[in-house]
């Protein structure tokens, strides 16, 4: 299964489109102004709630928190030491740890289980400009999860950027 998502999915108050490879509208990434956090809903075609993000607020290193029906699915924190590319590790509730790395910050990474491929997620892959693909590569696999922790490190590597160009100046 691919879905086409759009790099501007990770504006806080803006809702965006996450599109099948032919087309149809899929997912929808309700993101929630206001709010004393970063939080989106990704919602089906149909308006329903599939999973909350949000930010975790009071954490030593930043951490997105996923939740389905209001019980945690999974915890997601960039890795301590990964210098040459960004890791992160996926905490699922039911203490299973995905791995996902690459170069996040130009939407070229790897959603990993137990040295396993389950989503690669690529901009090479497309011809459009802005968009990328996620390309769920096992059928077993949970789309809507690997959307959202698509959400979740994107954001993080975004902020941490932030932060280091922020010290830059």
């Amino acid at each position: 299964m691919r879905f086409l998502v759009y790099d501007r999915l990770l504006g806080i108050g803006d809702d965006y489109w996450i599109e099948d490879d032919s087309g149809s509208k899929v997912y929808l990434v309700d993101g929630k102004a206001m709010r004393l956090r970063d939080t989106w809903e990704l919602k089906d075609a149909q308006g329903r709630v599939l999973i909350d993000i949000h930010q975790k607020m009071l954490a030593l290193r930043d951490t997105m928190v996923i939740e389905r029906a209001g019980e945690p699915l999974a915890r997601i924190k960039r890795k301590r030491l990964s210098l040459l590319r960004n890791h992160y590790r996926v905490a699922l509730a039911d203490g299973t740890e995905l791995d996902v790395s690459g170069k996040i910050l130009d939407r070229e990474f790897a959603v990993e289980y137990d040295g396993e491929l389950l989503a690669v997620i690529s901009r090479r892959l497309l011809t459009l400009r802005d968009t990328y693909g996620v390309d769920v590569v096992r059928d077993d696999a949970d789309p809507a999860l690997l959307i959202a922790l698509t959400v979740c490190v994107i954001h993080l590597a975004e902020k941490e950027r932030e932060k280091d160009d922020g010290e830059d100046d």
